[in-house]
């Protein structure tokens, strides 16, 4: 057979390929359709309402409101920037390339502080720098001062002191991010930068940095994203941030247009993060262009230079974990009593029975647009499902008036019909119950629980699906008998982050709960309110030793994750075996 010309060549080249292609039923694009829209809502309601011309108080804003809340934000924002890359960063170089004196306690103490929630960070600080603390109860006794005219001591409960707070709490997602990048950094570079007569500050400034920047930014715009959800370390060292604010429009001042514009600048702000945090990381990729890897060989800090290393690794961790965690530990053995007859357990079953609910949906939902993408990879649902994963983006008061005002709507509406037709009521079904709090928790940790169940279907082959097909095994089929029983640590992990995520939420559960139902994170809120911290601590206290778990299995997969090393030459070597 002659052969085709060029032109008339490659159409019929995609032809083929086009008709090769496997097939798949609409079915999983359609789904992915629906719950990409159901996730995208709270944004879309949150646009409607803001720009609906009845409910505009833009002037009024402008005027009264958001220049000093953008003001309170940007600070805030810039001066969490700057502390957690220090610390961040500084800290992770510290650890990867020197030996010192506890170094191997330092790598793991420094994540810690991701098991303490802002909020409660914040109260412990001021039950410790506060003017009846036992700080200036101490420099009172010491110097015989009496009344605060007598001396000048920071006020904790101000900008200051959330940038400090939030920046002590936050680092360790820089800290994790530019770990991981200079643990997989290649040896050579760094040694070839040495023989080019680089210092070592010099190979860290103008070699493992810039390799590090995609990491840097990922790592900062996920600090920088939960300062902007953050509403009870704010609120409660009174700083007046878009989020702060939205909450006391919403429910202080009963404007629901007024919060409804004011989420719509904080939805800008999440914007221009992501934005930011892609162009920080580049168009440049880098790689191992080796199949053979050495471990990393540590520097020497001997003497002073040791122990100066081993403290500026201590400081963050006491100041994020070490002096909360104390002060919830001596408060909760003085008021034992007291906080078991404050509501304590009811709080603790309500956590963990909305929190195992939540984990539950999210993981469920997650595995079926992970399967989704992986079964039926159009253009369409690829980007549908990236696009579910937005809602971890959202602060959380944004988060519940997306979320409430539609449904509320559809109760009333459906309230009214019930009404009109049969003559009864049924009041507020899904609004007025837990249903709202666990599809909030949903869409806000759905991504979550992507992030792991992806990074489980990528570890396996295309295959295996292959395989159960041409034995008779439909989609679903497969996925019950051969994908899921081979993802069960990827499930294992997602439920249990989502699990502790769920436990410390604040902000969407303060808005969202139903009446009379308290958490552990709204107990400890509303006890800090009332001055009456002492009574929550051990809610507290239990929030943040459920916390540790993922964190210290966070720790263990960053550390132990260069190519070459620990499992991964065990299952090269079992593989070339």
């Amino acid at each position: 057979m002659a052969k085709l010309p060029a032109l008339v060549a490659q159409p019929v080249a995609w032809l083929s390929a086009w008709r090769r292609r496997p097939r798949t039923s609409p079915a999983w694009t359609l789904f992915v359709a629906v719950m990409s829209a159901v996730v995208l809502l709270p944004i879309a309601t949150v646009i409607v309402l803001a720009l609906a011309p009845g409910a505009s108080i833009w002037p009024h804003l402008l005027r009264t409101v958001l220049p000093a809340a953008l003001a309170d934000t940007l600070l805030l924002l810039v001066g969490v920037s700057l502390l957690v890359l220090v610390f961040g960063t500084g800290t992770a170089w510290l650890v990867t390339m020197y030996r010192f004196p506890g170094r191997a306690v330092m790598d793991r103490l420094l994540v810690l502080p991701l098991a303490v929630p802002t909020y409660i960070v914040a109260y412990c600080y001021v039950e410790l720098f506060d003017f009846s603390g036992p700080v200036q109860r101490l420099l009172r006794f010491l110097f015989g001062w009496h009344t605060v005219k007598d001396y000048w001591f920071p006020d904790i409960r101000s900008l200051g002191g959330a940038i400090l707070v939030l920046a002590a709490v936050l680092y360790p997602y820089v800290y994790l991010s530019a770990r991981a990048s200079f643990v997989q950094q290649s040896v050579c570079v760094l040694e070839v930068a040495r023989t080019l007569g680089q210092t070592s500050a010099g190979t860290f400034w103008r070699v493992a940095l810039p390799l590090a920047r995609p990491a840097l930014a990922a790592g900062l715009a996920l600090a920088l994203m939960e300062t902007l959800n953050d509403l009870g370390a704010v609120q409660y060292l009174g700083v007046n941030t878009l989020t702060a604010s939205i909450y006391t429009t919403w429910l202080q001042r009963s404007s629901l247009g007024g919060a409804a514009q004011l989420s719509l600048v904080a939805l800008l702000f999440v914007l221009a993060l992501v934005v930011a945090e892609r162009a920080a990381r580049g168009e440049g990729q880098y790689h191992h262009t080796t199949g053979r890897y050495r471990s990393i060989p540590f520097s020497d800090l001997e003497g002073w230079r040791g122990y100066a290393a081993a403290a500026v690794c201590a400081l963050p961790v006491l100041a994020g974990f070490v002096a909360p965690f104390a002060i919830l530990l001596v408060q909760a053995a003085a008021h034992v009593s007291d906080a078991l007859q404050a509501g304590f357990w009811s709080a603790v079953r309500n956590s963990v029975g909305v929190s195992l609910v939540a984990a539950l949906a999210t993981v469920a939902l997650g595995l079926a647009l992970a399967y989704a993408r992986r079964v039926a990879p159009n253009v369409f649902v690829r980007v549908a499902v990236r696009g579910a994963a937005l809602g971890y983006a959202l602060p959380g008061t944004v988060l519940a008036l997306g979320v409430l005002i539609p449904l509320a709507g559809l109760d009333n509406a459906v309230d009214g019909w019930l009404r009109d037709r049969l003559g009864i009521s049924v009041g507020l079904l899904l609004s007025g119950s837990l249903f709202v709090v666990v599809l909030a928790y949903v869409i806000r940790f759905l991504a979550v629980s992507l992030a792991a169940l992806e990074a489980g279907f990528a570890r396996l082959s295309p295959n295996l699906d292959a395989a159960a097909r041409t034995l008779g095994e439909t989609a679903l089929s497969s996925l019950w008998r051969v994908q899921i029983p081979l993802l069960v640590p990827a499930l294992g992990a997602a439920a249990l982050l989502v699990f502790v995520d769920a436990m410390k939420e604040l902000p969407a559960m303060i808005l969202l709960r139903p009446f009379n139902f308290e958490t552990l994170a709204t107990h400890v809120y509303a006890y800090a309110g009332l001055e009456m911290f002492e009574n929550a601590t051990l809610g507290a206290l239990t929030i943040v030793l459920i916390g540790l778990v993922p964190v210290l299995l966070l720790h263990q997969a960053v550390a132990g994750g260069r190519a070459g090393s620990g499992w991964l030459r065990r299952a090269s070597g079992r593989a070339q075996a």
